[in-house]
């Protein structure tokens, strides 16, 4: 945000992350439905739905971290309460794909390219990686500067790519005819 003030910036990012929560809680609610559910599962069924769960955990504590830093953008404010919500954050998006990732695998590693949902987690997992390194290169020291600036853009911006990506590839899962809802497995491929 070029040109922008300190507090629109901070702005923007607490809105982008209420989005992003507003997102994890659809895919939360859409595994929830698979499971027969309606809006809340207190038993947790299986893994993606423990994927979904941690995620959804994940994206609340960057709204913690980007509202605590459109509040008090200060040193000392930065590393208390948006750096360590940030990292939580992160830590969370890792166990939600590495869950994910194991799910679609049908174990912790696999290695199945010719399936659409396996290229969805290995995306989600690798963005979720990249957003670690990001938290990491964001770590401001005690004097207020960040760690490493590359780190925490760089990785910001792969592990977007990565998200960017994935989610492209489950447009046409979105697009499928309603048969699907009799078969999980059935794909319509977009065209």
């Amino acid at each position: 945000m070029v040109g922008a003030g300190a507090p629109a910036t901070a702005l923007t990012f607490f809105v982008g992350s209420v989005l992003f929560t507003a997102a994890a809680y659809l895919s939360y609610l859409q595994v929830v439905r698979d499971n027969g559910r309606r809006w809340f599962a207190w038993v947790v069924h299986d893994m993606g739905q423990w994927a979904a769960l941690v995620q959804l955990v994940g994206t609340v504590y960057f709204n913690v971290s980007t509202f605590a830093a459109f509040l008090d953008p200060s040193p000392d404010a930065v590393d208390r309460v948006v750096w360590r919500p940030d990292a939580l954050g992160s830590v969370c998006f890792l166990v939600s794909s590495a869950l994910a990732f194991a799910e679609a695998g049908h174990r912790w590693w696999s290695w199945r390219p010719g399936e659409r949902d396996w290229h969805i987690t290995a995306l989600n997992l690798w963005g979720s990686v990249f957003f670690g390194f990001s938290a990491v290169g964001a770590y401001v020291r005690p004097g207020g500067e960040v760690l490493d600036a590359t780190w925490a853009n760089g990785g910001t911006f792969l592990g977007a790519v990565c998200f960017l990506a994935a989610s492209i590839l489950m447009v046409p899962e979105g697009r499928a005819s309603p048969a699907a809802d009799d078969d999980p497995d059935f794909f319509v491929p977009s065209g």
